[in-house]
């Protein structure tokens, strides 16, 4: 790996990681509102999409690390799994904090006025999702095909989850959680880059 590629990859990591820094002792009334946020709100909503959204890039990335040898995609994955599902956690610790559920009986991204949104098929719940299909097809490619494929997918999902954490940077009330959806924006989209040049170097380009 060059060293301006793992510099990517640390810095991607990095930044999740001091976004979400004070995170274990946020309060449900975060900076002085001394509100909880309803079950209706977006900070609410926010928090139950995206630990959804974040459940599939980590199932993805523990396939594809068993899919290939490639070092540089089997880190990548690593460090995708890694910061979502620690930000999965800290999303459903908030709900707890909150007292609200974590499912709700309104369609996914109804807090971005999107709860209409036509699916992309069976299990794309939100933007950016793969459908089962790609999922089980995932699993079943081997090295530069199970590379590509991940690539491609995972493109497409930070790209859905970039749009939803800048829905929560201009609608959520609680500080701290504006401020790891921001973190979030940063690091994705810098891992967009980073994918679509080790797309390039195997010959493939992102399918959106």
């Amino acid at each position: 790996m060059t060293r301006r590629r793992a510099g990517w990859i640390a810095g991607a990591a990095a930044a999740a990681l001091v976004a979400a820094g004070g995170i274990t002792f946020a309060v449900a009334g975060d900076d002085g509102a001394g509100r909880t946020p309803s079950a209706d709100s977006a900070d609410a909503g926010f928090a139950r999409d995206m630990a959804v959204h974040h459940q599939q890039a980590v199932e993805m990335s523990y396939i594809v690390r068993d899919r290939t040898d490639d070092e540089e995609v089997r880190r990548l994955a690593y460090d995708i799994a890694q910061t979502q599902a620690n930000q999965r956690g800290m999303m459903i610790g908030w709900l707890d904090l909150w007292g609200l559920p974590k499912v709700s009986s309104d369609p996914p991204m109804t807090w971005m006025g999107m709860g209409g949104m036509p699916s992309a098929g069976e299990g794309s719940l939100m933007p950016g999702m793969a459908t089962d299909a790609e999922m089980d097809e995932l699993a079943t490619l081997d090295g530069r095909q199970a590379e590509i494929f991940y690539l491609q997918l995972m493109t497409e999902h930070h790209k859905g989850g970039v749009h939803m954490a800048e829905g929560c940077v201009d609608r959520c009330t609680v500080g701290v959680e504006r401020r790891l959806a921001q973190g979030m924006v940063e690091s994705q989209e810098s891992e967009i880059r980073l994918m679509a040049d080790l797309l390039a170097e195997r010959g493939a380009k992102p399918r959106v």
